[in-house]
């Protein structure tokens, strides 16, 4: 796909880029794919995916207690839990507010290493990544933001989440429903929206203005994007999704260039 090209005007020293269908047909890729990656919070939607096959195992359910006192595993997904952003304790009732929080993924990973007994990053390697064969991508540290992995990785994980094998669709389809209609709350980088909608563990576009996303992703369009750079979009509309992965903080830059990229790879996608 030659939009992918434009990941060579960013003024990142490496980026590398993919569309991938949900068949997983790659319709193209551009830069170091097997290049590692930080991944900042694109590890929240594999974290959220583990914490899915442990729900269809029967080790967790999506509504039993978890996190802050009135919170469930739904609320910890779905960042409603009440917790603060980066630390653990709470500044509001359970499905109040959207309070994006890597508190609350760290407590979901938490819960579901007790549930299983099994360290989170192992049970993410054994439910989610090994299946894939994402041999690149590990989990070193907190299920929030500390994944690292390559855009041949992550277009495997794309093309799960759009034709599921790991789970059941209407799990997945669950996901990438809005979980506690009209909640508002702010998204990182973006400011105060009203609603901010959100799945499990994907945030979901909707109407949102500004947003990461492209003029014409349709409202569908779910994913997430990282501090780290970084991000994932699956357009059911479009039939793909899009992985950008780069080595520069999220900032001005991303604002301005990763719409136009997006906007690029739905044109050619038409």
């Amino acid at each position: 796909m030659n939009s992918l090209a434009l990941i060579d005007n960013w003024p990142v020293t490496t980026a590398a880029a993919a569309v991938v269908r949900a068949d997983g047909t790659v319709l193209g890729s551009h830069g170091p794919g097997a290049h590692r990656f930080p991944l900042a919070s694109v590890t929240k939607p594999l974290a959220a995916y583990a914490a899915l096959v442990a729900y269809e195992e029967g080790a967790v359910e999506l509504d039993e207690p978890a996190g802050p006192a009135g919170s469930t595993v739904r609320h910890l997904l779905a960042h409603t839990s009440g917790l603060a952003f980066d630390e653990h304790r709470v500044t509001a009732a359970p499905g109040e507010r959207r309070l994006y929080s890597n508190a609350g993924f760290e407590q979901l990973g938490d819960h579901i290493a007790k549930a299983t007994d099994i360290p989170f990053a192992e049970y993410l390697r054994q439910a989610v990544l090994e299946p894939l064969g994402m041999t690149s991508t590990s989990l070193e540290g907190s299920p929030a933001k500390d994944g690292v992995s390559t855009v041949d990785d992550l277009a495997r994980f794309a093309a799960e989440v759009q034709a599921p094998r790991l789970l059941d669709p209407r799990t997945v389809a669950e996901a990438m429903t809005v979980q506690y209609p009209g909640t508002k709350g702010v998204l990182p980088g973006y400011g105060h929206q009203n609603p901010n909608d959100w799945g499990l563990g994907f945030e979901i576009r909707d109407g949102k203005s500004p947003h990461w996303t492209g003029s014409s992703s349709s409202p569908r369009t779910f994913g997430h994007f990282g501090q780290s750079g970084t991000f994932l979009w699956i357009d059911p509309a479009a039939g793909a999704a899009c992985v950008a992965l780069t080595d520069r903080a999220f900032g001005p830059w991303a604002v301005q260039v990763w719409p136009e990229l997006t906007d690029a790879v739905l044109a050619e996608l038409r």
